[in-house]
């Protein structure tokens, strides 16, 4: 069984099916070393496991809105395209959405996936509580009112647990329209880079950094927001755009102002599109949001460098947040998205370069991407590591939920 980008052979033979949560605790309580398994979008080994592989898409899948509107139940491995349709259906939606649709909840939670907006907090913002089978296979709900606990757990790389299901705070629909800008100068986009990426509810920018421009700007306007004409230099597209400039724009979600439901216009594409498998890798660097001038114009030096490996770069915001792991953790930030060809050997040893570009802007890298894991010194970076780790190992003292990656970055439990 391998990644959905084909990159990564999972290491497990040992792969469950369970129909019920109570089926589910006691495989986790009678193994060894276990790990659960979403849409498989993640570049690296996070969900792996040498142990038994759990797949969720025979539990019962669950959407059940709340009984005053303010919240929807979900079970974890829902996607997002299946998630917004069922609440579109019911008037309502949630804040922000991730580029594609059709990753599971779960998965992107728990890693610290996110879209775009300088108000907007990544996917894990969304969570009011979180059920969990723990490694003795103790079944467990924790919200915010559990403080710490909670916060230690939405985002936890599944160290700490198979998560089943969460309840997510949720919103009235609401309608935007799309535009993409073409050609938005350098110059501008670094003075103005701030005013630039709060200038719509989301905004995209997509480059390859050479030349003198950035290639394309998306603007995901609400519809009682005013839709742009030009922005600092940058020109409208005259027709529908990919972010890749050869690439088709028939299963992009609907631009040119065009207006739309919030789950057609937030994802970069279509619901109905199901991306291609193992055309690319994707790595992602976020760091606070005041040093995005000064590491775009560290990346640009690395311009002829990238260039032989790089399909195109997306750079994107988000809001603080208070999760122990979260990229986003209590810094207003900016992500740097690499999508690679599909050229492993050759991008893995670039990757400490452009990390060490990086590393004086305080960079974190995405859970679920590809980055050097023994390159980065995590307790300087999230102010609550050390306490991520011991809650850890409290709660899987036997290395159940661990892999090696998890290893590299959390250390190996003592009692393994």
């Amino acid at each position: 069984m391998k990644n959905w980008a084909g990159n990564l052979q999972y290491s497990s033979a040992d792969v469950r099916r369970p129909e019920s949560v109570s089926e589910l605790a006691a495989i986790v309580a009678g193994s060894t070393r276990v790990k659960a398994l979403g849409s498989r979008h993640s570049f690296n080994s996070v969900g792996d496991t040498d142990g038994m592989h759990v797949l969720l898409d025979a539990l019962p899948q669950q959407v059940e809105v709340g009984a005053d509107r303010s919240t929807v139940r979900v079970s974890g491995g829902v996607s997002y395209g299946a998630l917004c349709r069922k609440l579109e259906e019911a008037g309502l939606a949630i804040h922000n959405m991730a580029s594609l649709p059709h990753i599971s909840v779960a998965g992107a939670v728990q890693t610290g996936t996110h879209g775009s907006g300088v108000n907007n907090p990544a996917l894990a913002g969304a969570v009011e509580s979180i059920d969990m089978v723990r490694a003795s296979g103790e079944q467990v709900t924790l919200s915010r009112k559990d403080g710490d606990d909670f916060l230690a757990s939405v985002v936890g790389m599944g160290a700490l647990g198979i998560v089943t299901g969460l309840e997510l705070a949720v919103r009235p629909s609401f309608s935007m329209r799309q535009r993409v800008l073409e050609d938005l100068p350098w110059d501008a986009a670094l003075e103005d880079f701030t005013a630039i990426v709060s200038s719509a509810y989301s905004v995209s920018l997509f480059t390859d950094y050479a030349g003198d421009t950035v290639n394309q700007v998306w603007l995901k306007a609400l519809a009682g927001e005013e839709p742009l004409a030009n922005l600092y230099g940058a020109t409208p597209a005259q027709r529908p755009r990919h972010p890749l400039p050869d690439m088709s724009a028939e299963n992009c979600t609907l631009q040119l102002d065009q207006p739309g439901p919030w789950l057609d216009r937030l994802p970069h594409f279509r619901h109905e599109f199901t991306p291609s498998n193992g055309d690319e890798l994707q790595s992602e660097f976020i760091l606070p949001i005041g040093q995005a001038p000064a590491a775009l114009q560290a990346v640009r030096a690395l311009a002829d460098e990238l260039a032989p490996l790089l399909f195109v770069s997306e750079i994107r915001t988000g809001a603080a947040d208070e999760f122990w792991l979260s990229p986003f953790f209590r810094q207003p930030s900016v992500a740097l998205h690499f999508t690679w060809k599909p050229m492993q050997p050759e991008v893995e040893a670039f990757l400490p370069v452009l990390e060490e570009a990086l590393r004086p802007f305080g960079a974190r890298p995405h859970w679920g991407k590809l980055f050097t894991a023994d390159a980065y010194d995590w307790e300087k970076l999230y102010p609550r590591f050390a306490d991520f780790r011991a809650f850890a190992a409290g709660h899987d003292p036997e290395g159940k939920f661990r892999n090696g990656l998890l290893d590299s970055i959390l250390g190996v439990p003592a009692r393994r």
